[in-house]
């Protein structure tokens, strides 16, 4: 038994010696990784604790589920909720198909000077900062000065102050994701479209296949395990709708659909010092987003056989 044991153990050290510096250099990566990711963990208790920073994590008092049942029965529970699903549901409805039609445009573009100067237009909005990119917006929006209220003046129409409509903010956030990322996404599904083997595209051809019908039998079956991963990453995210650009476009007026989890935990946790509630906002907001991840993973497993684990 020792000796089949040895066997056993001989194949992994012999790898372990043979690649020995590439696993020195992983070090570096795993105590920097270790030391920001996981040991920071710890301080996920305070969201059961009543902190006081002046008595730290170990010697505050415990508290049970006091926050959580708190954030529960506020009026902020819905609110947040609500605006946070609408906002982050509309995202995907939008901002998931677009890429995959400008990967498959792009796809179909043989004229390489055009299709490199549309590629890079639709790339650069990518790199311009969250905010200059609200302030842009709210300088175009603005109803006195900005652009597209005078636009609309112009053609007959009284768009009034979009930024001040609650109703609107939706649309306002989701839209302006669309022109800073849809291009930038694409980049994953072009390069899945790369690896198609061009005989296959030459066989449709001599078939009589017409662009669609190349498109529908060989690009989108192409892209498919691209797509499913993709989805389940941002499926995963549901409750994570970005902070800064939503804060930044916040003002009183707009605030009761503009309202998120992750403003509200900033309010409550850097604002107020409540940072016990807010723990416990945060942690249960990581939950909802790690189960969802799990639930969508076991489906997408169960339906096409791909999945993330």
């Amino acid at each position: 038994m020792q000796h089949r044991a040895g066997l056993h153990r001989t194949p992994a050290l012999l790898r372990v010696r043979k690649n020995g510096g590439l696993y020195l250099l992983m070090v570096p990566a795993i105590v920097i990784f270790f030391c920001f990711t996981y040991l920071p963990m710890y301080g996920v208790i305070i969201a059961f604790k009543d902190f006081k920073p002046a008595q730290g994590i170990w010697g505050s008092a415990w508290a049970g589920l006091k926050y959580f049942e708190r954030y529960f029965n506020s009026y902020m529970f819905g609110n947040t909720i609500i605006n946070t699903l609408v906002i982050s549901l509309y995202t995907i409805l939008v901002t998931f198909p677009l890429p995959i039609l400008l990967a498959l445009m792009c796809n179909q573009m043989y004229a390489r000077r055009f299709k490199k100067f549309f590629q890079v237009s639709t790339y650069l909005p990518h790199f311009i900062s969250t905010v200059v990119m609200c302030g842009m917006i709210i300088m175009f929006l603005s109803p006195s000065s900005g652009i597209i209220p005078r636009l609309c003046g112009f053609l007959g129409m009284n768009i009034g102050d979009l930024m001040g409509n609650a109703g609107a903010f939706s649309s306002i956030y989701v839209w302006t994701e669309v022109w800073q990322h849809v291009g930038w996404d694409s980049i994953m599904y072009i390069a899945a479209l790369s690896a198609v083997d061009p005989q296959l595209y030459e066989a449709a051809e001599v078939d009589g296949a017409s662009k669609w019908q190349k498109i529908a039998a060989i690009d989108i079956p192409m892209l498919v395990p691209t797509m499913i991963t993709l989805f389940i990453l941002r499926c995963g995210s549901l409750l994570g709708v970005g902070f800064e650009k939503v804060y930044l476009l916040q003002n009183d007026l707009n605030i009761a659909s503009s309202e998120i989890i992750s403003t509200y935990l900033y309010k409550m946790g850097l604002k107020s010092n409540q940072y016990s509630y807010s723990a416990a906002i945060g942690l249960f907001n990581n939950l909802v987003n790690f189960l969802i991840l799990i639930l969508v993973n076991g489906i997408s497993k169960k339906i096409s056989d791909t999945s993330l684990f």
